[in-house]
């Protein structure tokens, strides 16, 4: 069984990366991709709790991308991680993190939140601070019932929580991931709340700035998704990867590994020679 997109603590997932590798093991996953969001930071550990599980890791990292004014997320899968261009370029995209936690703790603190900062950097332990840690402040503090909800009022675009950023252009997160050795893929491409419309100027566009392959099967993928995903793959020629996105066991609607079967005339990520897993 392979997972190619999951999270850790190194980022906004709730599980450390040993305890990721445990919990993917017990639930038939041969081959994971620790694609933490903007860092590689996990990866060493992730790889050293593998060899206890006779299990492959593969590098990965999820880069946020602005793309029409929109926030798209780019995966890598199979690169070196000590790539001085994809270094440099995530260590750029780390400092706009922090910059846009500042913000949003004082737009939080606005709203009674008291200490959100601080708080935040907490829950966050040794990774970095996101959205999910603020909202689960606003959990503790009664402001919401759970993560959906702290979402949908406070932290998506448009409410009082939210911070925007710019993030890396499209075109840089692919050259960063190909210099490393990489294949670029689009992660979850019905995730973003597009139109069908927007969903397929997105997917060319990614196609058109040199992207290798799209993530076909997700944690949350319907049938028709599956379908529709299939059908963009092989209009632009991508490659096709599957990922559950998993962040933490409370997710109970999906599950490490946990993903429809790929339609049978794609070519899957893993068949192509970049591919490879961490030694």
């Amino acid at each position: 069984m392979i997972d190619l997109h999951s999270h850790s603590t190194c980022s906004d997932g709730r599980l450390a990366p040993a305890e990721l590798v445990a919990a993917a093991a017990e639930n038939g996953v041969k081959t994971l991709a620790l694609t933490d969001h903007d860092t590689v930071e996990g990866l060493a550990r992730a790889g050293s709790a593998a060899a206890s599980h006779d299990m492959a890791i593969v590098s990965g990292v999820e880069i946020s991308v602005t793309w029409q004014r929109r926030t798209l997320h780019i995966i890598g899968l199979a690169f070196d991680p000590e790539s001085p261009a994809l270094t440099s370029g995530l260590a750029g995209i780390q400092a706009s993190r922090l910059e846009r936690a500042e913000r949003t703790a004082t737009k939080l603190e606005k709203l009674g939140i008291a200490g959100a900062l601080a708080r935040a950097s907490v829950l966050a332990g040794e990774g970095q601070i996101g959205r999910p840690h603020f909202a689960r402040l606003m959990i503790e503090d009664g402001y919401c019932k759970n993560m959906q909800q702290a979402f949908k009022r406070y932290l998506r675009p448009g409410k009082p929580g939210y911070a925007a950023t710019e993030w890396a252009s499209l075109t840089d997160a692919i050259d960063w991931i190909q210099a490393a050795g990489g294949i670029a893929v689009l992660a979850h491409p019905h995730g973003y709340g597009l139109s069908g419309a927007w969903r397929r100027r997105m997917v060319a566009a990614f196609a058109e700035a040199g992207g290798d392959a799209m993530e076909i099967c997700t944690g949350t993928s319907k049938a028709e998704h599956v379908a529709v995903s299939a059908r963009d793959a092989r209009e632009y020629g991508l490659l096709a990867s599957v990922g559950s996105d998993f962040h933490a066991p409370e997710q109970h609607w999906l599950s490490l590994g946990g993903l429809r079967p790929l339609p049978g005339d794609l070519t899957p990520v893993w068949q192509d020679t970049r591919f490879r897993t961490m030694a």
